[in-house]
């Protein structure tokens, strides 16, 4: 990955380049922005711009043995460490024919090198992908439990330990650091405070407020911010050759979020799923239908976590555009719906009061929070559903 496939952030790549041209590379830092906002895709670049032999004036050059390496994924200087999930009793470990791995001792956690075959063709895929994609990626719908155990920390203690192979610095990637648990966390915070001679940590997360407090105290952080329209526009028609009308749509619908904009070309099911689900929430509702409304909250604990929170996250973007139809807002000013969420919103937001709003509002956020923490699914979803249908009328 390098800064030219980054389709913006031009202002924020510029100062990371002069941070390397100037000498003056932070050995922690933290690229803190929206999940869609490429995030990930700067460290990426970041991390191949530090380690090229050969830096041009705003990239790297794309060309040397270490450019080459990192365009693989393969420079043993360059560390990945990601959320995982324990495997299930009698399950095989994964990323046993990743050629560069020697045979692993037997351990209870997993670590990330495990997964380092999933894990390259994922990025090579894309860099603007989710945590969502990620879980899919490896076999886990439910995302839920993964995390970023204790034998991790181990690994990373390991690895920063011996000298560089080839360039000037150890570069270790770890994306949702929030996601570490607290052993990791105290033990990654203990070589930041500390580091090695040469390293330099990027961490990546769309969640900063969950990482340790002292970690954040200790890092450099660079604020993503979303893409412009006329940026993600520019992506979707170079990208997959939209046309100038439904490039500008789909931007107007993302409000610079690339992973948004992705899903809507690539008519990612889950948006639509999301709208059935919310629609039938309120149609069983408003018939204060119970039997349906178990039903429909017995579908929703049946999906993962990570799905549970998606449909979470989506009705509180719905309730919100809603309301500005009720307040009279025009469409192309403050209102984002598709043409599909816009037909169903044309009669349902004439019930989105602000002072309903905030009702539902603070139960989806609830019920978000609740499946966030692992609470039992079944009775989040009943438990929304029947608030929804007190408030609703």
């Amino acid at each position: 990955m390098d800064f030219a496939r980054i389709p913006g952030h031009q202002e924020l790549i510029n100062k990371l380049t002069g941070s390397v041209k100037e000498g003056r590379v932070s050995h922690a830092q933290l690229f803190a922005g929206s999940e869609g906002y490429g995030s990930l895709a700067l460290a990426l670049a970041f991390a191949r711009y530090v380690g090229c032999e050969n830096r041009q004036k705003t990239d790297s050059c794309g060309t040397c043995k270490s450019c080459i390496k990192h365009e693989k994924m393969i420079h043993p200087d360059l560390h990945y460490v990601f959320p995982v999930i324990k495997k299930k009793s009698g399950q095989s470990e994964p990323g046993n024919n990743d050629p560069q791995k020697k045979e692993k001792p037997k351990r209870d956690e997993p670590i990330s090198d495990d997964f380092l075959p999933q894990w390259r063709t994922f990025i090579s895929e894309s860099p603007y992908r989710s945590l969502k994609d990620w879980f899919a990626e490896i076999g886990h719908e439910d995302a839920g439990q993964g995390m970023i155990y204790t034998a991790e920390s181990s690994e990373i203690l390991r690895k920063l330990s011996l000298k560089p192979y080839e360039a000037n610095y150890k570069i270790m990637i770890i994306w949702h650091p929030e996601r570490m648990n607290q052993t990791s966390a105290n033990k990654l915070l203990k070589i930041i405070e500390e580091p090695p001679e040469n390293t330099l940590f990027l961490l990546v997360s769309d969640e900063p407020d969950r990482i340790l407090p002292t970690i954040l105290s200790r890092c450099q952080i660079v604020k993503i911010p979303p893409f412009s329209n006329d940026e993600v526009k520019s992506y979707l028609r170079s990208t997959y050759g939209t046309t100038e009308n439904e490039a500008a749509e789909i931007a107007f619908l993302s409000r610079g979020n690339l992973l948004r904009a992705i899903s809507i070309i690539e008519k990612d099911e889950s948006v639509s799923q999301n709208l059935d689900n919310f629609r039938n929430l309120m149609r069983f509702a408003w018939k204060r239908d119970v039997m349906s409304l178990v039903e429909w909250a017995e579908k929703l604990a049946a999906s993962g976590r990570e799905a549970q929170k998606n449909f979470l996250d989506y009705s509180l973007r719905l309730l919100r555009e809603n309301l500005m139809l009720f307040l009279k807002q025009l469409r192309n000013e403050m209102v984002f719906l598709s043409e599909e969420e816009a037909s169903f919103s044309e009669k349902f937001h004439a019930y989105i009061t602000p002072e309903k709003c905030s009702l539902l509002a603070e139960e989806f956020n609830s019920a978000f929070m609740h499946i966030e923490a692992n609470g039992y699914a079944r009775l989040v979803f009943l438990d929304l559903a029947m608030k929804v249908t007190a408030y609703i009328r």
